[in-house]
């Protein structure tokens, strides 16, 4: 089968379009015959050796999919050949298959494509567990939610209409801000004006965001600050403008605000058990049509390297994928 390998720290141009041997799933894995695999940006870092997992060379790089199940290892009773799963491989996703963990596989709901599925998982699951368990988003609350064009942003806009919350989305420049709304936010800020923060204000009738969503840090959390609401939470997603950001405590004692770390990877680690549990929630969030991912961008797996540049170039909307 063919397969992107790095067989050293680089970019994504450096990366090697191989014939591998296609794998064999060990007790408890499953093979997937991939119908499309999404890109996240912490691939990129993985190929330039700055993300916190270093798999040893060679490897390939990917974290989700979306396909049909070839075949399975012992022990899997949850799955059989021929059945439509998406799948967080933590690895390995761009290629024409993959093997990964069974625990990790879902059915793909019904009415959801293999492209928008390859996509829902990392992003979908992030912002369910910083909404609901991080921050405990209350129905009416105002929830700011920082990049809102981008994977975790539009996933964020999604399930906080879907708990009831009045959504702010910023996002930069008009595609973006039109993008965001469609997804369902109230209301649509650019971030590149400076006034985005007294704009915040203006909205929530001078209380500020009840709950502030930030996948940027930089000076985007810096800003968050002064617009957060009386008892809010600050959730610290990631820091998609290559600065991370610190706070004097004083802050958060005079806004009696809580800053609140939301690593989805760490929490999973740590608790198996809650992705399925998400994964039920969420399945039933789309059935009930209260999100919905929007199609992504889609390219041939054969030209990652151009789809990872554009993605790192911030052309994207939402999401890509890539297609064998």
């Amino acid at each position: 089968m063919k397969a992107w390998r790095v067989h050293g720290w680089g970019e994504p141009e450096t990366m090697s379009w191989e014939d591998v041997p296609t794998p064999e799933p060990a007790a408890g894995q499953v093979r997937i015959r991939n119908h499309a695999a999404a890109l996240n940006f912490f691939d990129i870092l993985q190929v330039q050796g700055k993300y916190q997992i270093k798999p040893p060379f060679p490897f390939t790089p990917g974290a989700e999919v979306a396909g049909i199940v070839e075949t399975i290892g012992d022990g899997v009773t949850e799955f059989k050949a021929g059945d439509r799963v998406l799948s967080m491989t933590h690895g390995n996703a761009f290629a024409e298959q993959s093997v990964t963990l069974a625990s990790n596989t879902f059915a793909i709901p019904s009415g959801m494509g293999f492209s928008e599925a390859a996509a829902f998982p990392v992003v979908y699951h992030t912002s369910f567990f910083a909404l609901q368990e991080r921050a405990a988003l209350q129905a009416g609350e105002w929830l700011l939610v920082h990049a809102g064009a981008s994977g975790v942003g539009v996933s964020a806009v999604q399930i906080g209409k879907a708990f009831g919350a009045r959504v702010i989305a910023t996002a930069g420049g008009p595609e973006k801000l039109a993008f965001a709304k469609a997804q369902g936010a109230d209301h649509v800020i650019d971030y590149s004006d400076v006034s985005w923060v007294d704009q915040v204000k203006h909205l929530t009738d001078g209380s500020g965001a009840d709950v502030i969503y930030d996948p940027v840090g930089g000076d985007v959390f810096d800003l968050s600050t002064k617009c957060i609401a009386s008892g809010g939470r600050l959730l610290v997603i990631g820091f998609a403008s290559g600065r991370i950001p610190s706070i004097a405590a004083n802050r958060i004692l005079l806004k009696n605000m809580s800053v609140v770390g939301a690593l989805w990877g760490g929490h999973v680690k740590a608790h198996p058990e809650y992705s399925a549990v998400a994964q039920r929630a969420l399945a039933e969030l789309f059935s009930q049509g209260k999100i919905k991912p929007p199609k992504p961008v889609e390219y041939p797996l054969a030209d990652a390297p151009a789809a990872l540049r554009d993605l790192a170039n911030r052309k994207i909307l939402w999401k890509a994928v890539l297609t064998p």
